[in-house]
């Protein structure tokens, strides 16, 4: 018996990491860090608990993995649409589409991991919080470099403030994302016609 109990806790874990870390994801994005218990996940996961805390330690260890595959995936993404584009102002449109599609339906309501942990996780854990600043910093960055290239390539209009415009336009699609946790945005079409109207 102690032979057999032995062999089963040696044996390496069958599952496929990315899989069971996208199952979690969903979890955490439509119920927040403290909303996720280890039976939601683990049935998510289509793991044990025990198989949980072997693989990933705890929760939190767990949850680090799972936002850091999510902003992997999401920004890979992102970069591959804004890399067919022909100047900054095609690369903040479809920048603001990305963004539209992922406020839209069912991936609308599940929500963004970043936002919801922005708000979630800022009193709780020093830690996980500056690693939600830190994603947030990299998403300002980036909107500031495509404004920063289409002053210089001629499509957006190079009297505009830069770094206040950057500003207004992250807090424009962390608004999508919110709205989108709630209510259906207004028509894709309109929106994104009215925010390019920012860059003129």
């Amino acid at each position: 018996m102690s032979e057999t109990r032995h062999r089963e806790r040696g044996r390496p874990r069958q599952f496929d990491t990315d899989v069971a870390l996208d199952n979690a994801m969903r979890v955490f994005r439509e119920k927040g860090y403290h909303g996720a218990t280890i039976s939601d996940l683990s049935e998510a996961m289509q793991l044990t608990a025990g198989s949980i805390y072997k693989a990933f330690q705890d929760k939190r260890g767990l949850f680090l993995q799972v936002f850091t595959r999510y902003t992997s995936l999401r920004n890979k993404a992102l970069a591959e649409r804004l890399s067919q584009q022909p100047d900054g102002r095609a690369c903040i449109a479809e920048l603001l589409c990305f963004y539209l599609e992922s406020a839209t339906s069912v991936e609308g309501r599940r929500g963004c991991l970043v936002v919801g942990s922005a708000i979630e996780l800022k009193q709780f854990d020093s830690e996980l919080a500056a690693l939600v600043h830190a994603a947030l910093t990299r998403n300002l960055r980036a909107i500031l470099q495509l404004i920063e290239q289409g002053q210089q390539d001629g499509s957006i209009n190079a009297q505009h403030d830069a770094n206040a415009l950057s500003h207004v336009l992250l807090c424009l699609v962390l608004g999508m994302r919110v709205a989108g946790k709630a209510q259906d945005l207004p028509a894709r079409d309109t929106l994104l016609k009215t925010a390019l109207r920012l860059l003129d």
